[in-house]
């Protein structure tokens, strides 16, 4: 794999990550929303929640923005990754 396509999938994986643990974070009312981690993982992820709650709102109590969030950076990190090995070969 080269060294970019390497880059983006570690990118990728760390955006998922983010996003995870935010979505997590977000089921436990007792987090402290001043703690400078959950601070630093909603400055990541606000704006990346922002573009998906325009396009589909919530489902009831539902946000499914980091659901879809999650699936769009997978499917972009897998097409670019894929995209690249081709010109690699």
């Amino acid at each position: 794999m080269t060294s970019l396509a390497q880059a983006i999938s570690l990118t990728g994986n760390t955006i998922v990550l983010i996003i995870f643990i935010r979505a997590i974070l977000s089921l436990f009312p007792a987090v402290d929303p001043y703690h400078p981690v959950v601070r630093f993982l909603d400055t990541i992820c606000a704006p990346i929640f922002g573009v998906f709650r325009r396009l589909m709102p919530p489902v009831g109590m539902l946000d499914l923005s980091p659901l879809l969030a999650i699936l769009t950076v997978q499917l972009v990190t897998e097409i670019l990754v894929h995209l690249l090995m081709g010109i690699g070969r």
